[in-house]
């Protein structure tokens, strides 16, 4: 029996960005994916938990889960971002290009 080789996600994501509406989609997304990432890395270079995000925050930490998470396209909205950077005792900077 033969088995079929699977492409890496290298080359899958090569392959499907290829197809025009897969493209524009994923560019549309590359903004709130970018963020998040960043709420991320900053969250564990502060050593924070998303609980501890959380209560300073006053929310859940599955409120924080879904805000973090790369596997939904949930958009905060500006006034969580800015209590989220401030809980991180940072600041927030937004701008356009």
């Amino acid at each position: 029996m033969q088995t079929t080789k699977r492409p890496s996600f290298s080359d899958f994501k090569t392959k499907a960005l290829q197809n025009k509406e897969v493209n524009k989609e994923y560019n549309a997304l590359k903004p709130l994916f970018a963020i998040k990432k960043q709420l991320v890395a900053a969250r564990i270079a502060k050593g924070l938990t998303q609980d501890d995000i959380a209560k300073k925050i006053g929310t859940s930490k599955s409120n924080i889960s879904r805000l973090e998470s790369l596997n939904n396209t949930y958009s905060p909205n500006l006034a969580t971002l800015m209590k989220y950077a401030q809980a991180l005792e940072m600041k927030l900077d937004i701008g356009l290009r």
